[in-house]
């Protein structure tokens, strides 16, 4: 705001509305709320002040009582699509434990496609995310490495996942707005690398394109990909 002072601060130590006078008729899970359901329709894009305040049905500069920052908003944004996170009993498997949340937290971005485009670690110390990073840490009592590598696993299958469905999503915007099929798009593209692969100018691609036994199975590459990521962090055989 115009005139303040700029300074490091945290959403979360603030209280939930500054200033003198009645009770708040909001709470910053309203706008949170809200600020979501606004992304989910027409993306990050249609989320803003004024936009939040028509949803509300209040006046934009009120917002800012308990939002000062569209920063804040943001990190408001991702600690309530964190309540989605289902936080079972751990099972002592603590590989089949974080591929499922691995695969959890890829369903939540899909429901929620900006997710992606704010993951950052800036945004890693809400109440939820805490909450989800202390389920994590149980879901690896088992295995016998010091925390602050626990920290570092969680953090990279976490980047694994966001990188991974972030190009989903991509694929799945640009295949919406082209006006002919997916099917028809990757025809010429195969078309296209099957050329370039004759030429002898890739003598290594040609031999990996010689292997292929068939369609990729995503789902499968995605697991592979969680899996390849935890072998790392296994300190013994399986």
């Amino acid at each position: 705001m115009a005139g303040r002072a700029a300074v490091p601060e945290v959403i979360w130590a603030r209280p939930e509305r500054t200033g003198r006078g009645p009770r708040p008729a909001l709470t910053r899970a309203d706008i949170a709320a809200a600020a979501v359901r606004l992304a989910d329709a027409g993306g990050l894009e249609a989320v803003s002040m004024r936009h939040i305040a028509a949803e509300l049905g209040c006046g934009t500069m009120s917002l800012y009582n308990y939002v000062p920052r569209k920063e804040d908003l943001y990190e408001l944004m991702i600690d309530a699509i964190g309540a989605e996170h289902d936080i079972p009993e751990p099972t002592g498997d603590w590989r089949a434990d974080m591929i499922r949340n691995a695969e959890e937290t890829r369903a939540i971005m899909r429901r929620h496609t900006w997710v992606p485009r704010l993951m950052s670690g800036v945004y890693g110390f809400s109440p939820n995310s805490l909450r989800y990073l202390e389920h994590c840490l149980d879901c690896l009592e088992p295995l016998a490495v010091p925390y602050g590598v626990k920290m570092e696993l969680v953090a990279l299958l976490n980047g694994v996942v966001t990188t991974y469905t972030a190009n989903e999503i991509a694929t799945t915007e640009r295949t919406r707005s082209m006006p002919w099929s997916e099917e028809e798009e990757n025809a010429v593209r195969i078309a296209y690398l099957g050329g370039q692969v004759a030429t002898g100018a890739y003598p290594r691609l040609a031999a990996a394109f010689m292997e292929d036994s068939g369609p990729i199975d995503l789902e499968a590459v995605f697991v592979r990909a969680l899996e390849r990521v935890l072998d790392a962090f296994d300190p013994g055989p399986r």
